[in-house]
């Protein structure tokens, strides 16, 4: 099973649209997994209708209306791998143990809020934030995660790099 993994897209603010080569990667996933701070629901609806599967959370940039549609939380089972979503989990320091603690049934949890890559690992549990496709902040890129699962195992977890906006 394909995963995609994003956060952070604050379409319109950030962006007019999500680049090229995310869309791509959507239309190829057999799940996307988007950890919050969409800002606009149109970009919900335009993931929506091009995932096969969508599991997503509202984060702190999102107002009433994504709230509503939209848990603080996720999960799903793929592919005998437990996921959970969520936006924030707080500062860097102590951050798995945190983590680790909040949710001790999760094998993945997928998290955003700081744009920053992370890929980490604690007992039991593996953190995701596969920064953003559209704000890269201090950071070098703007950027994604693919991942497979399969058989309740997670493989080629790729932090993908999207080129400059022109």
């Amino acid at each position: 099973m394909r995963l995609l993994l994003m956060s952070d897209t604050h379409v319109p603010t950030r962006a007019r649209s999500l680049p090229a080569p995310l869309l791509a990667a959507v239309d190829v996933a057999d799940a996307v997994l988007h950890a919050g701070d969409w800002v606009d629901e149109a970009t919900l609806d335009l993931l929506e209708s091009r995932s096969r599967l969508l599991l997503g959370v509202h984060g702190n940039n999102d107002g009433p209306p994504l709230r509503r549609r939209l848990p603080e939380v996720a999960r799903a089972e793929l592919a005998g791998v437990r996921f959970a979503v969520v936006h924030e989990t707080g500062t860097a320091k102590g951050r798995e143990g945190r983590c680790a603690e909040r949710f001790p049934d999760v094998d993945v949890l997928v998290f955003g809020h700081s744009h920053i890559p992370w890929d980490s690992t604690t007992v039991g549990l593996r953190l995701l934030n596969p920064g953003s496709p559209t704000d890269r902040r201090r950071q070098p890129y703007c950027t994604f995660m693919t991942l497979t699962v399969e058989d309740g195992t997670v493989h080629d977890v790729t932090l993908h790099r999207l080129p400059p906006r022109s």
